[in-house]
């Protein structure tokens, strides 16, 4: 399954990553690859909740990057 994620580095350096499509799931990490990988985690976690709950898991994403030049 595939979902988007966004990350931010906040003011002390930290790597803030959050599933926008579904609420809640966020980590971090000291570099990008950890915070990546931490995400990872957080969002088994969080599948794994929904079904142990017997709620709907949320559909993966398809996604294109699309660039426009001004």
């Amino acid at each position: 399954m595939k979902y988007r994620v966004l990350i931010e580095q906040d003011e002390d350096g930290i790597y803030v990553v959050e599933v926008p499509s579904l609420p809640g799931c966020i980590s971090q990490g000291r570099t990008r690859s950890e915070a990546l990988s931490n995400i990872k985690e957080a969002i088994e976690a969080y599948l794994e909740s929904l079904r142990a709950h017997d709620e709907p898991v949320l559909p993966s994403i398809d996604e294109e990057v699309v660039e426009v030049v001004l």
